[in-house]
C-alpha cells in the first residue's frame, strides 16, 4: 500500500477514534481561565497523535448571560426555529452541538435552539 493511501486511511480512522479525557495541569502550573479537555486521537494501526486542548462549553444561568457570548442564541447543527403565527424564523444563531448540550435547559420550545432571538 502506498504511503499516500496509508496516510488517507489513517486520517479517516483517526476521525472515528476520538478519546476524551479531563485535562490535568502539571504540578506548579497556573490554573487555566476556562476548563479544558484533552483530545487524544488513536488510529486503527495503534499510533497515537499528539493530544490537543479543546475548551469545554460554558453553561449559562439564563438567556441574558448566554446572549453576551451568542447574540442570537445557540443551537444544534441542523436545527430549525419553531415559530408561531407569521413570525420569521431565526436563522443566524450559532450552531454548536457542545454549547447547545450545556444550555439545553434554556430551550423553552424544545426546537434544538436555546435562547433564539432576532
Amino acid at each position: 500500500m502506498s504511503a499516500h493511501r496509508l496516510s488517507r486511511c489513517s486520517a479517516a480512522a483517526a476521525s472515528f477514534a476520538l478519546v476524551l479525557g479531563l485535562y490535568a495541569a502539571p504540578a506548579g502550573a497556573a490554573e487555566a481561565s476556562s476548563p479544558q479537555t484533552v483530545v487524544s486521537v488513536t488510529t486503527t494501526a495503534g499510533a497515537t497523535a499528539a493530544p490537543r486542548l479543546v475548551a469545554k462549553a460554558t453553561k449559562f444561568k439564563n438567556c441574558t448571560k448566554l446572549h453576551k457570548k451568542y447574540r442570537h442564541g445557540v443551537g444544534k447543527k441542523g436545527a430549525t426555529d419553531h415559530v408561531s403565527g407569521r413570525g420569521k424564523r431565526v436563522t443566524n444563531f450559532t450552531r454548536n452541538n457542545a454549547a447547545y448540550a450545556a444550555n439545553r435547559h434554556l430551550d423553552r420550545d424544545k426546537d434544538g435552539i436555546a435562547c433564539e432571538q432576532h
